[in-house]
């Protein structure tokens, strides 16, 4: 079965490929995505601050407004049921 975290504005990722979430803040975080290609990052921030990063277990990089804990959050709550 097919579970998915909601990552705001109505974007979700398939709780089985997520690999990791970082915060943003970090300057080798940044540099990560200063240097991904075009078709590895995803951005669903819709023009707000860039929060948190999720690594997929298929190499892509998605952008998130939402901040690293509520997202853990979320996961741990999903994973539980």
């Amino acid at each position: 079965m097919c579970r998915f975290l909601d990552i705001g504005f109505d974007n979700y990722v398939n709780i089985n490929k997520i690999e990791k979430i970082t915060q943003y803040s970090s300057a080798p975080t940044r540099r990560i995505i200063k240097d991904a290609k075009y078709n590895e990052l995803i951005n669903c921030t819709a023009g707000r601050k860039t929060l948190s990063i999720i690594f997929t277990k298929d190499n892509k990089i998605i952008l998130s407004a939402v901040g690293k804990e509520i997202l853990i959050g979320k996961y741990k709550s999903i994973v539980k049921k």
